[in-house]
């Protein structure tokens, strides 16, 4: 029975949704947007049948969306071929001709496509996974623990720095009539389920089995590119053009539109090679299949097989010298020389350029086949000696302990203590007390005047988005972010649209802090500047009832968090040449917001910082202290962000101008040679 929210728009509603959604012949599908709104409107209400109902009814119309739009497009394409040579009206008919039949085979699946224009937060929500985060809930409510598990799971699988999501998954594996079975992922990627299950059944010797899955998680891929492929010929997204104004020629518009398809399907290689969750691809991930099965097929002798895999590795990493030995191994008892495998080759012509941007440092990664490795001295085999790849089957990075050349491995130098520098600083907890290295909480860096000044600051320059490239809400839609540089608001002092004297105090507090992470972790170089950010979250008002999500999800500032692996990989996107941060707080008047630091599962809180004015919290960059900051459901958090470096090259360009300009402040001669300072400001 559903409660008493329950309305009969709602059920004419679900009558339509199960016509739609359900049935294959049905000629409209209700759009996944408004079904999502439903459900989300549900939730609030706590009705949690009806949850249920729209938001299974929203994936499902988002799967159909996606697979409509693939099979028309690839459809049309094969009816309206491009020929090799064609002249401009030839061209025009080809385009117009496919996008008619696109137009018409969708709206016959689908309905008007009109109703499936969805906005970019909605898609973005999908694509996190948000929609398991209500189901998890609202299965949980419904007590439907083990449908409740698999949705948490699944949203777990893309956001593991998720705390609470994690605590969930330990709870639902203690409830009675929750099995393991229970947690599964509900939208695995085939292509990259296959190649998992089989690089488990590879190391446990299970070489037949691991074969069958290695194979089928090709033949996925292969599936898979054509299918990201196909979703790159619709329209596309012109950043930066404004359509008003938009009065380019019609082959600079196709050519524009062209371009965008292109970077499309570039990134499609990315995207296959990158688990959900994650921002870096997997290195040598197409390979990474060839090199299991040359090895899975020579254990079960089928030496064909192994070679043409072998050689099939090689066109990707051409003269790798381990497979190169391998090759020679398998021709010389084969007798002849073997052919790779075509549509590997095939693939590899079309889009070499796109796959040699993830196939990096992976040239040691195929395993030598020597005759020591091979024949005893009775002169039968030995495979005891022969040494797998040695990947888990996701990750070829070096772990940061193992890697060579950075300039600073703050890791190995746990020293801390040093002088405050400032009487006023005071030392509330060490690295002991916070339960980690290289950590330290202090008081009383700035005033409760100065705290004031910077807050009436914020309010005066910082912009949405400022720092997070214009998204306004760019970890969690409950909060806004707003933010501005060190050199933008000395511009506005200068412009006379805030004091000068309250521009000048945000750089001198970001001073002042440097000063005091330099002395206390006692570094024996100098600290620069590698970013700073004066920055305000603010609870959005109406949205943070049921709230579960961090302001700021888990992670560490010059490594990718790894929570699976318990690694954290210094590689880009990562900035990896940040080596100590700080936040220096402005306020407490605030609902959550606390600052967290956690083992490096991302779930194990380790400690917890309240903000207040004048309190700022340091640490080291690296994996040793991932953190986050917990929800504010109410009122504004404002703090000085501050990341810094040893690397002199990686100092903050803006921090060096600011610099400059600070020095012409304090350089009286220079005040008449074109600074346009505002003669009402208080210098």
């Amino acid at each position: 029975m559903m409660d008493g929210n329950f309305s009969p728009s709602a059920f004419l509603s679900g009558v339509l949704l199960i016509t739609t959604v359900l049935s294959p012949s049905a000629a409209f599908l209700e759009p996944y947007d408004l079904l999502y709104d439903n459900a989300v409107q549900a939730f609030y209400n706590n009705d949690y049948d009806n949850v249920v109902f729209f938001m299974e009814g929203a994936l499902s119309s988002y799967s159909e969306v996606r697979r409509s739009k693939v099979r028309c497009r690839l459809r049309c394409q094969d009816q309206h071929l491009m020929d090799e040579t064609f002249s401009d009206l030839r061209f025009f008919d080809v385009v117009l001709r496919r996008a008619a039949c696109m137009n018409t085979c969708i709206e016959e699946k689908l309905g008007y496509q009109s109703l499936h224009k969805v906005s970019e937060d909605v898609v973005q929500d999908f694509q996190r996974r948000i929609p398991y985060n209500y189901l998890q809930l609202a299965y949980q409510k419904l007590k439907q623990p083990d449908k409740a598990a698999a949705a948490a799971h699944t949203y777990f699988q893309a956001n593991p720095e998720h705390v609470e999501m994690g605590q969930n998954l330990e709870q639902y594996k203690d409830l009675q009539g929750v099995k393991e079975a229970h947690f599964v992922d509900r939208e695995a990627r085939p292509h990259q389920y296959s190649f998992t299950a089989g690089v488990r059944l590879y190391d446990k010797g299970d070489y037949e089995g691991a074969i069958s899955l290695f194979e089928e998680a090709l033949e996925e891929y292969y599936k898979a590119d054509v299918e990201c492929r196909a979703l790159c010929q619709g329209p596309q997204r012109f950043e930066g053009h404004d359509h008003l104004r938009y009065h380019y020629s019609l082959h600079e518009l196709i050519s524009d539109h062209y371009t965008q398809a292109l970077h499309c399907e570039h990134e499609c290689v990315r995207d296959l090679a990158t688990r959900p969750g994650r921002l870096s691809p997997m290195e040598n991930y197409l390979p990474l299949h060839y090199d299991y099965l040359q090895f899975a097929y020579y254990q079960v002798d089928m030496l064909e097989e192994a070679l043409q895999c072998a050689l099939t590795y090689l066109l990707f990493h051409e003269g790798d010298e381990f497979m190169m030995d391998n090759v020679d191994y398998y021709r010389e008892l084969l007798g002849h020389v073997g052919e790779p495998q075509e549509r590997a080759a095939w693939y590899l012509r079309r889009h070499k350029q796109e796959l040699e941007l993830l196939l990096i440092g992976s040239k040691t990664m195929g395993v030598a086949f020597t005759e020591g490795n091979y024949w005893g001295s009775t002169g039968g085999r030995d495979d005891s000696s022969r040494i797998p790849s040695g990947t888990d089957g996701w990750m070829e990075y070096v772990p940061i302990s193992e890697k060579k050349n950075f300039t600073t491995d703050v890791s190995q130098q746990p020293k801390e203590g040093g002088p405050l520098v400032y009487d006023t600083v005071r030392l509330v907890q060490n690295s002991m007390a916070l339960n980690g290295s290289q950590r330290v909480l202090l008081d009383n860096v700035i005033s409760e005047e100065e705290c004031s000044e910077l807050r009436d600051l914020a309010h005066a320059v910082t912009l949405a988005g400022d720092g997070y490239r214009g998204k306004m809400s760019p970890h969690t839609p409950n909060e806004k972010f707003e933010g501005a540089t060190v050199l933008k608001t000395l511009q506005y002092g200068y412009e006379g649209r805030v004091p000068m004297r309250s521009a000048r105090l945000f750089y001198d507090v970001s001073e002042r802090a440097r000063h005091v992470i330099e002395s206390y972790f006692l570094l024996n170089t100098t600290l620069h500047f590698s970013y700073t950010h004066l920055v305000c979250r603010t609870a959005i008002t109406g949205q943070q009832d049921h709230r579960n999500d961090l302001s700021h999800p888990i992670h560490a500032d010059n490594c990718l968090l790894d929570p699976e692996a318990n690694e954290c990989w210094k590689e880009p996107p990562a900035y990896t040449y940040r080596d100590y941060s700080a936040l220096l707080y402005l306020n407490g008047d605030f609902e959550g917001g606390e600052f967290i630091f956690t083992e490096m599962d991302a779930k194990t809180v380790t400690a917890s910082v309240k903000p207040k004015c004048g309190r700022m919290v340091g640490f080291s960059s690296g994996g040793e202290n991932p953190h986050g900051v917990k929800a504010v459901t109410s009122g504004q958090r404002c703090a000085v962000a501050l990341w810094f470096t040893l690397d002199p090259l990686f100092r903050e360009l803006e921090r060096l101008q600011a610099d400059e300009v600070i020095q012409a402040l304090d350089t009286q001669s220079m005040w008449g040679q074109g600074l346009s300072i505002n003669p009402k400001d208080e210098l």
